[in-house]
């Protein structure tokens, strides 16, 4: 029933919201806090987790900020990971894959609401979307990326990807570490079965970027790394491979840099 009840709503409320943004970003309506862009966007993300059942439990709240920018790094196992996050941040930019951009309305709601599409195969245009997602920050938005790349089979952390780690030196914004908890039972990789249930998100200590310069990304992503490692352990019981910590799941890494630069290197 509940698999029923969140399509209909995905169906039908996704061709309207999207409408009203792009015909937004059409008209040029300026994007910013609570601007129509956010509200339709999480009224959206609402729409979906409420329809699926999901009782959305926030945890360090007081880290969520609608006037500093910040990258807010989350683990992935499910679409609603997606869902919930977006459902309760204020001002936000996720960092998606190319492929949903595709979705007919979707994809063009989804790139007027400031969501960030990479081609993760590709480097040099992997590159160019975290200049467009540094861009956002700058301009006073804050980034949602989820390390691991696509959706896993369990909460174990998996290694992470280098890239939003330079974003975030490259903008000196800090890096809040997010762990989402229940979503695997809501909708897991590989089934399209929604049921209801409690995902817990927690919004773990920011971890300071101002200083750091390119070559502290792999540090810094080693110290997120096992911050969000020790959270799910001592949370949830869930324990992650400690190794992984320090092994790249880079498909498209950013290019290589002048390792005193501290922003995005460009070749």
């Amino acid at each position: 029933m509940r698999t029923l009840l969140a399509g209909l709503v995905l169906l039908i409320a996704t061709p309207p919201c999207a409408a009203v943004v792009i015909l937004a970003s059409l008209l040029g309506v300026p994007e910013g806090p609570n601007s129509i862009y956010q509200r339709m966007a999480r009224f959206w993300a609402r729409l979906l987790v409420r329809a699926a059942g999901v009782e959305t439990r926030v945890h360090g709240d007081e880290r969520i900020s609608a006037t500093v920018p910040r990258v807010y790094v989350a683990n992935h196992v499910s679409w609603y990971d997606v869902f919930t996050v977006a459902s309760v941040l204020p001002r936000w930019s996720f960092v998606a894959k190319a492929e949903l951009r595709k979705i007919p309305i979707f994809g063009k709601g989804a790139e007027a609401v400031g969501t960030v599409f990479i081609e993760r195969q590709n480097r040099k245009a992997a590159f160019a979307t975290y200049e467009r997602a540094a861009e956002r920050i700058r301009a006073g938005a804050s980034v949602v990326v989820c390390p691991e790349g696509t959706r896993g089979d369990e909460y174990a952390l998996r290694a992470f990807k280098k890239g939003p780690f330079v974003l975030a030196i490259a903008s000196q914004v800090p890096i809040v570490p997010v762990i989402v908890h229940g979503t695997r039972a809501v909708m897991p990789r590989g089934s399209w079965r929604v049921r209801p249930g409690a995902v817990e998100l927690h919004f773990l200590e920011p971890i300071p970027t101002a200083g750091l310069t390119y070559a502290d990304r792999e540090r810094l992503s080693a110290r997120t790394w096992h911050a969000m490692a020790d959270a799910f352990e001592s949370l949830h019981g869930v324990v992650s491979d400690r190794r992984l910590a320090g092994v790249s799941g880079d498909e498209a890494d950013v290019p290589e840099a002048d390792p005193d630069a501290a922003t995005l290197p460009v070749r």
